[in-house]
């Protein structure tokens, strides 16, 4: 039997890669709260995203990158926002958004795929954990429907698991026609294998309205909006972002990436209207990088990095920190921002007050594996 997420991952709805996001996924659960998670895959750097300028080793180590680091948006005494990320300081200035810096999942070592296994999965070691903690989280809520309902052009991990998750993405290539549509429908209508997930397909389709196959981050924002407004709509979405591994030439490139997540972010808030009041956005990536710059004006693999959360419901203006220190001394291995945060505390955190839930049941059903640490509350206005 074929599967309902291969087969909407073949059928004629589409499927393409995008710029800066190939895809998002979504869940449907009964409630009005929304909770997006936008993972950056490749270790984005979180000592240029949130610039700890006050630290005094700070500016030997990164000077090649950004000068004097007077750029940017200063968010306290100690930290300065990266100049691209424009839209998200003003949702700091209003109080939607916040940081929390020097954080790390349970992974220590420097394998893109091993370290975005243990992020996806909320386990302590890679591959040791078989579905996803977004997958656990669907299934920790009541659903109005047996499945829900995923978009991307194939499941991310975190989705993936006893809940079965179909995708969808959209696509450059032209839509099919209508008669060809009506077509189809027609020939598997009386196949007792092919009926239910086509059904499922168009249902999908349907969903997507008539915003067109544009893959730029905006329209990505605009499209993840429409979902998650829909009454019949899904309220929990993953949206991958790629490109974040800057092992060179980075000042231009993750000026770039940051550009695209902005607008991103941006879209989907103007998208949502009055439902962002009610929705929550985490941004993390599977680790940080070097504290030192390489020679080709790049950072490589390294540990600690920056979470962030936006929202209308986000308690911002803040940046959380238990700040280790940049001196030779406090670096982790010699190299890297030594995490103090556990990023598995802050998603166990930001999921149980987005979605109404008891924080320690969440971390018990989500990471029961990966840490003792408490979640980490106070992060929403509930």
């Amino acid at each position: 039997m074929i599967a309902r997420r291969q087969f909407l991952s073949t059928a004629t709805l589409g499927a393409g890669a995008l710029f800066v996001a190939p895809g998002l996924a979504l869940a449907t659960v009964p409630t009005e709260r929304r909770f997006v998670f936008i993972i950056q895959r490749g270790a984005a750097d979180g000592l240029d995203i949130l610039r700890p300028v006050g630290d005094p080793a700070f500016a030997g180590l990164r000077e090649p990158l950004i000068g004097d680091g007077g750029a940017g948006v200063k968010l306290d005494g100690m930290f300065t926002l990266h100049p691209a990320l424009s839209e998200i300081a003003a949702m700091y200035a209003r109080g939607q958004a916040l940081f929390v810096h020097a954080v790390a999942s349970p992974y220590r070592d420097r394998s893109h795929f091993d370290g975005q296994n243990v992020l996806e999965t909320g386990g302590t070691q890679p591959y040791a954990v078989r579905d996803g903690w977004m997958n656990r989280l669907v299934a920790m809520l009541p659903r109005s429907a047996d499945e829900a309902i995923a978009i991307a052009p194939m499941v991310p991990t975190a989705l993936r698991g006893a809940v079965q998750v179909a995708s969808y993405a959209p696509s450059a290539l032209p839509h099919a026609a209508d008669d060809l549509m009506t077509r189809v429908t027609a020939l598997y209508d009386a196949d007792l294998q092919l009926h239910a997930p086509w059904a499922a397909a168009l249902e999908t389709k349907g969903l997507a309205g008539d915003l067109g196959a544009k893959q730029d981050p905006a329209s990505l924002g605009r499209l993840t909006a429409s979902f998650l407004t829909k009454p019949n709509g899904p309220r929990i979405a993953m949206l991958e972002t790629l490109g974040w591994d800057t092992h060179n030439a980075q000042q231009g490139r993750l000026a770039g990436q940051l550009r695209n997540l902005d607008a991103l972010v941006a879209a989907l808030r103007d998208g949502l209207g009055a439902a962002w009041g009610m929705t929550t956005v985490l941004v993390a990536t599977e680790f940080g990088r070097t504290a030192s710059v390489n020679g080709t004006g790049g950072t490589d693999h390294g540990t600690g990095s920056v979470a962030m959360l936006v929202g209308g419901n986000v308690k911002g203006g803040r940046v959380i920190a238990d700040w280790p220190g940049l001196a030779a001394g406090r670096l982790y291995e010699a190299r890297d921002l030594r995490p103090t945060s556990a990023l598995d505390a802050i998603i166990a955190g930001a999921v149980a007050e987005s979605l109404a839930l008891d924080p320690e049941r969440v971390r018990r059903g989500l990471f029961a594996q990966a840490t003792a640490e408490r979640p980490l509350t106070g992060l929403l206005r509930v």
